[in-house]
């Protein structure tokens, strides 16, 4: 017999604590879909750095193209081998490692690639009208490749970890491929950031791949059908207009990257707006949310998305954070239960 008077309880052994259940708090599932966007992507770090702190937060599959499937791999890897501390760790290393191998600033990446010296003043963004990869970059220098391999069990992550849809072009058919987890790989990672007017394609089963960003930028459709997550939370980081008409050639060149690498984006948008009036179930229920970079990045120069200068990856990982914090306070609760974007208004 058990009499109980407030939290305590008589029993044979006198007075005992009963114990009492605590309700298990499932945490709220949501799958990231990370846009490229070059060195830009160290606002997805920051970005994540604060969404690993929310410990009633779980992702359910991740997508991205070129810097954002580099920082998905490193989120799933990290998750993997220690949970939130291993991924805010794979991120920090591989951006801080980054900007160190690549010189920090501009001048540091001009040493290190030979005859890109004599376009500085053009303009990364201008190198590809000049000069053959082969030409200015002949040893294929990619300080990516080797920070990847050295941080990505890329085997493992094929056993384990969330779902991966990861985006590439077929440099001979202008196709689009999706890299899923279970054939995911370093030349998968690396050939959805393969700029052609920099890097060489990268071979992959007899086939030839460049930047997924010109076909899927991120993938969305992957996420929805079949969902691990009924949330979606997109982060944003090329911006959909710019500050006027550009008239120099580093300013034209970099709008129309804007336009080419946001309109795969848009495509898919559309085509989940035309399937969900059609009220087919899975895109009439699912759930967007949205974390745009556009504050951060629309002011900064031509050609900056392709350097790596630390003082810019840090104040963008700043950024990111902030952007993420207050997206949280903002929209945590929504969570499972209502979208906080409506992405046909926003980029349609």
């Amino acid at each position: 017999m058990l009499i109980v008077i407030g939290r305590q309880a008589w029993g044979r052994q006198g007075w005992v604590r009963p114990r009492v259940r605590v309700p298990r708090v499932e945490p709220s599932r949501l799958n990231l879909a990370l846009q490229g966007g070059g060195a830009h992507g160290a606002f997805t770090w920051g970005a994540l750095d604060r969404l690993l702190e929310e410990r009633r937060l779980a992702f359910g599959a991740i997508s991205g193209t070129s810097a954002g499937a580099i920082n998905a791999v490193l989120l799933a890897s990290g998750l993997i081998e220690d949970g939130p501390a291993g991924a805010l760790e794979k991120l920090a290393r591989f951006w801080t490692g980054l900007c160190r191998q690549g010189g920090g600033d501009v001048g540091g990446l001009f040493e290190t690639l030979p005859g890109l010296q004599r376009l500085q003043h053009a303009g990364m963004d201008l190198i590809g009208k000049f000069l053959a990869p082969a030409q200015f970059n002949p040893m294929d220098f990619n300080p990516m490749r080797d920070l990847l391999r050295t941080l990505v069990n890329f085997e493992q992550l094929r056993r384990a970890g969330p779902d991966l849809f990861i985006a590439a072009t077929d440099a001979a058919t202008g196709r689009k491929r999706i890299f899923t987890r279970l054939d995911i790989s370093l030349d998968a990672v690396m050939a959805s950031a393969c700029l052609p007017q920099i890097h060489r394609a990268v071979e992959i089963d007899g086939r030839q791949y460049w930047d997924g960003g010109y076909v899927a930028n991120p993938p969305l459709l992957p996420l929805i059908n079949p969902a691990k997550s009924e949330d979606t939370l997109l982060i944003q980081l090329i911006p959909l207009a710019g500050q006027g008409v550009p008239a120099d050639h580093a300013g034209i060149s970099e709008g129309l990257n804007r336009i080419i690498f946001n309109a795969p984006l848009r495509q898919e948008i559309a085509a989940i707006q035309r399937m969900a009036s059609r009220r087919m179930a899975p895109f009439l229920r699912h759930r967007f949310h949205l974390i745009d970079a556009t504050p951060a990045t629309a002011a900064l120069p031509p050609g900056s998305r392709l350097v790596p200068d630390w003082r810019m990856v840090s104040k963008l990982r700043l950024d990111g954070r902030q952007a993420a914090d207050a997206w949280l306070t903002t929209n945590r609760a929504a969570i499972g239960r209502r979208a906080t974007a409506d992405l046909a208004a926003v980029f349609l």
